[in-house]
């Protein structure tokens, strides 16, 4: 049988029912395409005209606290209300719509503008994860997804440089949890096992594509990835969602993060953009069902590709046909593992 590292194959998404095809010798194909700016190093602490800095005033009026740790706001400009109009059932099949209501909030993790996670303190870390708990729990008594994602750099639409994520909850499970939902249901009832725990037992014990690994945690460059330097973070003991995370499982979290995100900074020695966000089992009305089959993870989706400025791009093929990625899940996962786990900025 061929070696599946030097030729084109396709790969199966078990949390989406899809294939990736892998092509890792493009890789070897001349780049002559987009370039983009590196991401702006020199972010200054504390910028007057900054939002999201404490003690200033954003588009609507409102003034910041001097906050000296998290501190979470309503969105100013948010893609859901909760008091949004319904309108009205449609019975077409082709023009359907029903009611979207939410909320959006904003969490600052920190506030200094020129930190990112990975260079903030472990304590400082763990005070974001207790907040995403907490936020979880709140809105999810009342809604029955709680979205918790972060944009990280320009060229992931981030518009400011401060460190912060978004929250948003609505009165309705979106595409891809849902999506998540009917897979990791239909594993669960036939092989009587949450995928998701079964699949960190077999990478921990491969550990071809671990990147990094302690006695609760495990992050990998999935078997399935797409993006290039993609990783899944997942506990190793069954957790349902955030706030079910112990004390000393919150502290492990906050110091695998530290480490993934330092040697994803490392390995192109500039502040790493990414999409992530967490994924747990629904809340709301689904609090009173059994959701055995859910596993708590977060997902990365880091763009780049060859170096700091040129990225991956999911056009043409990926868009139309199927996803499709240049290196294989394994050469990414071996790139990351290898890399100090000293940030390039404190050496």
């Amino acid at each position: 049988m061929a070696h599946r590292g030097e030729h084109q194959h396709l790969r199966y998404n078990p949390l989406r029912d899809s294939w990736v095809l892998v092509s890792a010798h493009r890789m070897k194909r001349p780049w002559a395409g987009q370039v983009e700016r590196p991401p702006e190093e020199h972010i200054p602490r504390y910028d007057p005209n900054n939002p999201l800095c404490p003690g200033n005033k954003r588009a609507n009026g409102e003034g910041n606290p001097d906050y000296d740790s998290t501190f979470v706001f309503e969105n100013d400009f948010p893609a859901l209300q909760p008091d949004a109009p319904d309108p009205g059932s449609e019975q077409d099949p082709l023009f359907q719509s029903k009611a979207a209501r939410g909320v959006c909030k904003v969490m600052c993790f920190h506030p200094w503008s020129d930190v990112t996670l990975p260079l903030m303190k472990k304590e400082e870390v763990v005070k974001v994860i207790d907040k995403w708990a907490e936020l979880v729990e709140e809105l999810g008594t009342i809604y029955p997804w709680v979205q918790i994602f972060e944009n990280k750099g320009a060229m992931m639409g981030c518009s400011n440089p401060h460190p912060h994520c978004q929250v948003w909850a609505s009165n309705f499970l979106p595409n891809e949890p849902a999506l998540s939902d009917r897979c990791q249901r239909a594993y669960y009832q036939k092989h009587g096992e949450p995928m998701l725990l079964q699949y960190a037992k077999r990478e921990a014990e491969k550990k071809e594509r671990v990147v990094v690994e302690s006695s609760d945690w495990l992050a990998v460059v999935p078997y399935w990835a797409t993006w290039p330097y993609q990783t899944l973070l997942l506990p190793r003991r069954h957790v349902l969602r955030m706030s079910d995370l112990t004390t000393e499982e919150r502290e492990g979290l906050a110091a695998i993060m530290k480490r993934l995100l330092t040697k994803y900074d490392n390995l192109f020695e500039v502040s790493f953009p990414y999409s992530m966000g967490w994924h747990g089992a629904p809340t709301g009305p689904y609090l009173k069902e059994d959701n055995s089959h859910w596993q708590l993870h977060a997902h990365y989706y880091p763009p780049l590709l060859r170096s700091a400025t040129v990225k991956k791009f999911m056009v043409g093929y990926e868009m139309l046909a199927q996803e499709q990625r240049d290196l294989t899940p394994e050469q990414a996962a071996e790139k990351l593992r290898n890399l100090p786990e000293e940030h390039y900025k404190t050496r």
